[in-house]
């Protein structure tokens, strides 16, 4: 048995110790909270991210990174995308290149415009040449730490890794298909967010189900583009990690970028929802490294240049859809 730690105690990191634990794998979970470690370990429950799911006695939970390191092969980051780099420079001196290094964050780094995977290979490379693997797909942290059937990918151009990995994560309920597209997973792991938060803008603004239908479409056709141009597949979107996820952080009541749209269509500001939050919604940050690629790689992204305005330009949202919808006519 593979022993696995996974680095983040948010609603994700717990889901996944969880389903790791059921499957009988060696699990430790690391918390940066001291008082959400005591918790945890004192009523086996995490309630400020994944309430009312029991914890299993068999996960080990830490405030320490040294202990939840120690021994471990294989290492999730289920940290958020702005303090990833942050925490995984932290836990550099105890790691080693015989591990294998598990991206379970949807973002794209804001100053360097790094994914999650080139992230880990750049803090490591002084040291090591890392085996890093994403894994992604239309997953809500609740129902996956309740047992119910998930579907995801797990994603390496390492065919060698990327097998080993879906057998080791594998588990009852929890199904990992593979993919070689590491770059097309993590861009449209992170780029869906922003559509979610647009089209919760549109449910916000008492808009119906036709606008959200187009502009989920339209928003696939802009990621597309951006993956293509990174140098990922068109035909990822179409699976788990593309579409599957986009529909679901679009359309799902679990959504909390989704929810930060139809807030924000209702009329608050940002600042008013941000801090109502406890859990990170990854597509506010994203928004910002997602137009800067964008520009830097020439590729048209309606949707996601609207939504940066509406997030950090106080554009009004309806402003926003109305401005979508008179752009010139195109072909599709």
């Amino acid at each position: 048995m593979t022993p696995i730690a996974i680095i983040g105690a948010g609603g994700w990191g717990t889901a996944l110790a969880i389903t790791m634990a059921r499957a009988n794998r060696d699990v430790r979970l690391w918390a940066y909270e001291t008082y959400l470690v005591e918790t945890m370990i004192a009523t086996r429950e995490n309630p400020f991210y994944l309430p009312s799911v029991r914890v299993p006695d068999s996960i080990r939970v830490s405030h320490s990174i040294e202990e939840v390191l120690r021994g471990a092969r294989i290492v999730v980051m289920a940290v958020p995308s702005h303090v990833y780099r942050q925490v995984f420079s932290q836990m550099l001196p105890l790691l080693n290149g015989d591990m294998f290094f598990v991206s379970a964050t949807k973002g794209i780094e804001n100053d360097s415009l790094m994914r999650m995977s080139e992230v880990v290979a750049d803090v490591a490379k002084p040291r090591f040449v890392p085996r890093v693997v994403a894994i992604s797909g239309p997953t809500f942290a609740p129902e996956v730490a309740r047992g119910e059937p998930t579907a995801l990918v797990v994603a390496s151009p390492d065919e060698e890794l990327r097998l080993f990995l879906q057998q080791e994560l594998s588990a009852p309920r929890f199904r990992l298909y593979t993919n070689s597209d590491l770059i097309g997973v993590e861009i449209a792991a992170a780029v869906k967010n922003i559509i979610a938060i647009a089209a919760g803008v549109v449910d916000g603004l008492g808009l119906g189900s036709n606008p959200v239908a187009a502009l989920i479409t339209r928003g696939l056709a802009e990621i597309t583009r951006l993956v293509v141009a990174c140098g990922g597949r068109r035909e990822t979107l179409s699976g788990l990690a593309g579409l599957g996820d986009l529909v679901l952080t679009s359309y799902g009541t679990l959504s909390r970028n989704r929810r930060v749209g139809v807030a924000l269509g209702q009329g608050k500001k940002i600042h008013e929802v941000l801090s109502s939050m406890r859990m990170v919604a990854e597509g506010v940050k994203t928004a910002k490294s997602t137009v800067a690629l964008a520009r830097k790689l020439n590729i048209e992204m309606p949707i996601a240049e609207k939504m940066y305005s509406v997030l950090y330009e106080d554009l009004n949202p309806q402003d926003a859809i109305d401005d979508l919808m008179e752009r010139k006519l195109k072909e599709e």
